[in-house]
């Protein structure tokens, strides 16, 4: 089992098994979202990932897509979209434990020049 939350504590979750993948996303959307030059996620089964405390505020950043963040410190959390049906996407930085390492890379074509990442 796999816990983490924001900053603040007031959202806390569990996921349970092992993620579908885990990868660094390049896109500006969620640049702008995490204020990072890269975001980097953990996809997991929706089913698998349960809110323990607190919930997560949700923003729809575009079109079939919902960020969840805490309302009170600002935490991003995490990410659902409709290309990605049944899965919950959550930010590595999240984790009490962030040991999930990346092993691919979502709209590299898109990647800021002056990030250098090794991808696994």
């Amino acid at each position: 089992m796999r816990t983490g939350g924001c900053l603040c504590g007031a959202v806390r979750f569990e996921a349970s098994g092992p993620p579908n993948w885990v990868a660094y996303c390049h896109c500006g959307s969620c640049r702008r979202a995490t204020g990072a030059p890269v975001a980097a996620y953990a996809g997991f089964p929706a089913a698998a990932v349960r809110f323990v405390s607190g919930a997560p505020a949700q923003f729809a950043s575009s079109t079939g897509v919902s960020r969840g963040f805490c309302g009170r410190c600002g935490s991003p959390l995490s990410f659902v979209g409709e290309r990605w049906p049944g899965e919950i996407h959550l930010h590595l930085g999240s984790f009490d434990r962030p040991d999930l390492v990346p092993t691919a890379e979502a709209f590299a074509l898109e990647r800021l020049p002056w990030l250098h990442l090794s991808v696994t």
